[in-house]
């Protein structure tokens, strides 16, 4: 028993420190986890900021000089005088002279002049191709021509010589004369590496993915894929339910921020900053997930855990050392209290016996003399006290006595940490006239013989008894007794007699039937799970009471009959459960009927007829459902 206790402590010290680190560790997560979303808005709403101004200005230049060549009156002339000019090289020299000075002037890695009249490409070396509606590779100028752009930016491979066919992010400008009519495409080029490298280095830094998107949704430019690949931005991060909201995003003076999920029944989602750059006429996307976040914040626990294990151990360690090692003195120290108690309640109680529950057996001379008095000399306790039932108690309180002091009985409460007993019933001394008593019975482990004790005070409690025929609660239950119950309902009538109300009734199915199968004891196990049930689906204004030995009542202001419908339906699927206790089980039931105040009755005894009228239904019917009085009839469910 000793090492149970030690046991049972050490249960409680491991519970005690494990509920304090589950709450500070929950407490901390959300807070850390909170705090960790909001960092994350502003990390990703200034890394947004930041990649917009770097690259508008990247792009501003390239943009303005595009369209500063494409006005440009000497090269509109030039281009006009092309035709005259087919094979004259100091024509193509001129044109060559015109873009390099533009390259070398602004460090652009491409500049290009495209001829309407004759299709051919001419960069800073000259002429490298004449451009054909056959050659896929051609599709951007002629998707240009054919639109109503003034400008366009496009990513592809630099195909002229000696560009290595590297990806380059091309503006693409009209030339046109002063009737309106386009002479050709002039344009710069923008090795897209440096981009890339400028997306990268705020990628590493803030743990973000940056996207530079068309309004088709494709990717242009990312650190991972380019305009050249063809590929889309929301497929490729399954992000198409936001598809729409993005594409639809044009303002260019404050960003578009938004959660979403990472993937579907994922834990982790999405912090996403959309900015729009006219220039460009692309979306740039910022993104940043909370994976790499719940990873940390998950070995951040775990870390932990491992420091509280570490902590319970040496805990429990110092605690089984200090028990064991005070344990004697503990000891002695119970068993003089123990001495102490039984000599100051002599003088207050009718009767004080001692028995050893462990042997079966009365452990004192006086409680032998006891036995004795009663016939019951040398007879081990079990049978002891039904011989004292069968002389002295009455009889409706006969089967409850013995189970509550049966030896296995005590066993099991005081393994559960229950070390008081306590019975009120009815006793005789002649068989004829019966008077309250009280049993109080201390139970503990005596180390002086290693069993399990119990010290029993009986005490008349007669008058205490008639006082509470006059209280208003019932002790097994805690409801209201049945006039308690009457006064408040009528109080509540009187105070508010506009307001609706459902005064329920309820009544145990086939009660009897537990209490003749396992005994009172039993029965009492069903009526506090009956009175449980009830109890928690109803709010404190409720007068809950128990107005018969299995029938109990509740009022309750209601909003409507639908209320009280819904809640009836509730009670009888609750209600509906199994009670046990060991080996003992029983299906409980119940029947419900339920009257509505004003439509039904407006005082207690028109209410509690209806009700059980309403209840007499449902017993009708078969039991185990309930029924509404609506003021005329009953109606069943």
């Amino acid at each position: 028993m000793k090492d149970n206790h030690l046991l049972r402590i050490n249960l409680n010290i491991t519970v005690i420190l494990v509920i304090g680190f589950a709450l500070t560790a929950v407490l901390s997560y959300r807070a850390n986890y909170q705090a960790s979303l909001d960092n994350i808005e502003q990390v990703s709403s200034l890394t947004a900021e930041g990649i917009y101004y770097r690259l508008t200005t990247r792009f501003t230049k390239p943009v303005n000089i595009s369209l500063t060549m494409a006005h440009d009156n000497l090269l509109v002339r030039h281009l006009t005088g092309e035709a005259r000019h087919p094979e004259d090289r100091a024509y193509v020299e001129t044109t060559r002279e015109y873009l390099d000075t533009y390259r070398k002037k602004y460090g652009f890695d491409s500049v290009f002049l495209v001829s309407t009249a004759t299709g051919r490409y001419y960069n800073f070396k000259g002429i490298d191709r004449v451009l054909t509606r056959d050659n896929p590779e051609n599709t951007w100028y002629f998707r240009l021509m054919n639109s109503d752009q003034e400008y366009a930016l496009h990513v592809d491979n630099d195909e002229v010589r000696g560009a290595d066919n590297k990806i380059t992010v091309f503006v693409n400008c009209k030339v046109k004369d002063a009737a309106g009519r386009v002479l050709g495409v002039v344009g710069v080029g923008i090795r897209i590496d440096s981009l890339k490298e400028l997306l990268k280095s705020y990628e590493e830094k803030y743990r973000v993915t940056a996207s530079l998107i068309s309004k088709s949704g494709g990717i242009e430019i990312s650190t991972t894929h380019t305009g050249h690949e063809k590929k889309d931005w929301f497929e490729t991060y399954r992000q198409e339910d936001i598809r729409k909201k993005i594409l639809s995003w044009n303002n260019d003076s404050s960003s578009l921020t938004l959660w979403t999920p990472t993937a579907p029944l994922s834990p982790e989602k999405s912090f996403i900053v959309v900015r729009y750059i006219p220039e460009l006429s692309w979306n740039l996307v910022v993104a940043q997930n909370t994976g790499l976040l719940i990873s940390e914040m998950r070995a951040q626990l775990y870390q932990t855990c491992a420091i509280l294990v570490f902590v319970i151990v040496v805990v429990l360690v110092i605690v089984t050392t200090v028990i064991r090692k005070f344990n004697k003195r503990i000891t002695q120290l119970m068993e003089e209290r123990q001495a102490f108690f039984k000599k100051a309640t002599e003088q207050m109680y009718d009767n004080i016996c001692e028995f050893n529950i462990t042997r079966n057996c009365a452990e004192q001379a006086w409680t032998g003399e006891y036995f004795e008095t009663l016939g019951a000399k040398g007879l081990p306790y079990d049978q002891a006290i039904r011989i004292i039932a069968e002389k002295q108690i009455k009889k409706e309180f006969r089967e409850r006595y013995l189970a509550i002091f049966d030896p296995r009985n005590v066993m099991r409460e005081y393994a559960a940490g229950n070390n008081h007993l306590r019975y009120d019933f009815m006793i005789s001394q002649d068989g004829t006239e019966y008077s309250w008593t009280r049993v109080d019975a201390h139970v503990f482990y005596s180390a002086e013989d290693k069993c399990i004790h119990m010290v029993t005070y009986r005490k008349d409690i007669e008058r205490e008894k008639k006082k509470e025929l006059q209280a208003v609660t019932d002790e097994m239950t805690g409801f209201y007794t049945k006039k308690a119950t009457e006064r408040a309902i009528c109080e509540l009538l009187f105070q508010k007699p506009d307001s609706g109300y459902a005064f329920f009734i309820f009544d145990i199915d086939n009660f009897k039937q537990a209490n003749d199968r396992f005994g009172h004891a039993f029965g009492d196990i069903c009526i506090r799970t009956f009175t449980a049930i009830i109890r928690r689906h109803f709010k404190e204004r409720a007068v809950l009471g128990r107005i018969g030995g299995d029938e109990f009542a509740a009022f309750v202001p209601i909003p409507g009959r639908e209320w009280a419908e819904r809640k009836a339906e509730t009670l009888s699927a609750a209600l509906c459960t199994e009670c046990l206790d060991g080996p003992a089980r029983w299906r409980m039931t119940a029947s419900i009927g339920v009257a509505l105040a004003p439509q039904s009755g407006t005082d207690f005894n028109t209410l509690y007829q209806n009700a059980d009228a309403a209840l007499y239904q449902v017993k009708k019917r078969g039991k185990n459902g309930f029924s509404v009085h609506d003021g005329t009839a009953a109606r069943g469910f």
